[in-house]
């Protein structure tokens, strides 16, 4: 059952005397104020108020869309899209090189009495990555694994901005809430202090009794600006996170309505185990754990493997006395994993001199001492062993807090039961006091007081609902159940 301030205002306003005739002309009374009254007070005249400005209705799904404009939205999108491009660029980087080019030279030979001859050649090359170690190869796989730690962060972003939004709106529409209950109870508080400066004229509690009230209409006066603090900063950090401001409805019946209580979890390890698989920490470990495999790898294959690179050639070759003619050949380096073919097309003809023939040719090269590869291989060993204790942290981390947020469902599904079991008790207390006010034996302010009661359990019990709620949604984020493109607004 749920009060509304207005209610209460109007209540508070109907019970006793006028501020003004309580303290200018008090009645003498034969007993005490607070004791039932034989009969009921001289209503107040109704006072025309205009009405209010109506704001406009933010809803949770306005939110929701709001928030998928948000910075922080785009700053997601943009760092995936930077990702993409990568991989892109990665891949280019794989595809056949071509390049072209001239060799030039002039010579005379001898100097004293030879003449000037001059030669050039046109050369086109064509290479590509062929062997699977080969670096090029290596990148695009590096950019694959990025690209996939960028998906999972994009998704984590994404989900911890819905989930953010919905706990930012169930905050404002619980300070507002608030600050129209704290309203209530300061302008309870300002009419029990009238009535107790009347008792005290009529010398009918002492001076402490009054200084009580007032100290009471102080805090509460306190609470009421403190409430309207809570608004204004609600509104305001729900403006940060939507990156644009935004205007709260004037009054929580206004929001949308409280969240339905969620179910409890039922099977937690298999929510870990399902986090295990697709949290962004995990996926960001493995990557990283993949990475430095990767490097240990290219390490070992370094140290181990020789710098050999075979080639042939074919067509006018060269026979020492001039320069080549044309001439097909192809080559391949066996540690870089990059094989290639080049055609030569002289623009003097050689004569005679070149003649058509086949070559082969190999090299290779193995260092043998102070080449400082065995240390970078034991370096890349640690950095693999270092990768693999980082996964497995990240996995024991996100267990723990999987198990965590199911531990703060339950909680929070408990502070529901005891928030209900306060409103019953508000709202029979309530009960109780109405029929003592048909008995005669309280004040209409006793009843006034009740109601503000009740309606206090009822807002405490709204919002540890509300928390509930949040609790799941926080469990789902943690076991990645939650899809952020599903929840379109709706408690």
């Amino acid at each position: 059952m749920r009060f509304s301030p207005t209610v209460l205002l109007s209540v508070t306003l109907l019970v006793g005397l006028p501020a003004a005739q309580a303290q200018t002309a008090p009645p003498t009374p034969t007993a005490p104020v607070e004791a039932a009254p034989a009969a009921a007070p001289a209503p107040v005249p109704p006072v025309s108020v205009a009405p209010a400005a109506v704001s406009p209705t933010l809803t949770l799904g306005q939110t929701l869309t709001l928030v998928r404009a948000s910075p922080g939205w785009r700053s997601a999108d943009l760092q995936y899209r930077s990702a993409q491009l990568s991989l892109e660029s990665a891949r280019a980087r794989a595809g056949l090189n071509v390049t072209v080019g001239t060799d030039a030279s002039l010579a005379k030979v001898p100097f004293d009495s030879g003449d000037w001859l001059g030669n050039a050649t046109l050369t086109a090359q064509v290479s590509a990555s062929v062997l699977p170690w080969s670096a090029t190869f290596e990148g695009v796989r590096i950019a694959e694994r990025a690209l996939n730690r960028a998906g999972a962060d994009l998704r984590d972003t994404r989900v911890s901005l819905v989930v953010g939004a919905v706990r930012a709106y169930g905050a404002a529409r619980e300070a507002t809430a608030g600050a129209a209950l704290a309203e209530a109870q300061a302008t309870l508080a300002a009419r029990q202090l009238e009535v107790a400066r009347a008792q005290r004229t009529a010398n009918l509690i002492p001076e402490l009794a009054l200084q009580e009230r007032e100290a009471g209409l102080q805090s509460a006066q306190n609470a009421a600006a403190q409430a309207r603090t809570a608004v204004k900063l609600a509104a305001r950090g729900l403006a940060n996170l939507l990156g644009q401001s935004v205007t709260l409805p004037a009054t929580a019946a206004a929001f949308d309505a409280v969240p339905s209580l969620p179910a409890a979890p039922v099977d937690v390890d298999a929510l870990v185990a399902r986090a295990l698989l697709a949290r962004p920490e995990v996926i960001r470990a493995a990557a990283q754990l993949a990475d430095a495999g990767a490097q240990q790898r290219a390490a070992q294959l370094d140290l181990s493997l020789p710098d050999i690179s075979a080639g042939v050639q074919y067509g006018q070759l060269s026979s020492g006395q001039g320069g080549a003619g044309r001439t097909v050949g192809g080559s391949l380096n066996v540690k870089s994993g990059v094989a290639a073919a080049q055609v030569s097309f002289p623009l003097r003809d050689p004569g005679e001199a070149a003649k058509t023939g086949l070559a082969l040719s190999l090299n290779a090269s193995l260092p043998v001492f102070g080449s400082g590869k065995g240390t970078a291989l034991a370096s890349a060993n640690v950095g693999q062993q270092a990768a693999a204790l980082a996964l497995d942290s990240a996995r024991q981390s996100v267990d723990l807090d999987v198990r965590q947020k199911a531990a703060d469902l339950l909680t929070a599904l408990d502070r529901v039961e005891e928030a209900a079991s306060a409103l019953a008790r508000a709202q029979a207390n309530l009960t109780t006091t109405r029929a003592r006010l048909d008995a005669g034996l309280v004040t209409p302010l006793d009843v006034a007081q009740a109601e503000l009661s009740a309606a206090q359990a009822q807002n405490a019990l709204n919002a540890a609902t509300a928390n509930a709620y949040v609790s799941s949604l926080l469990l789902a984020q943690a076991s990645t159940e939650l899809d952020p493109t599903l929840l379109n607004g709706g408690f």
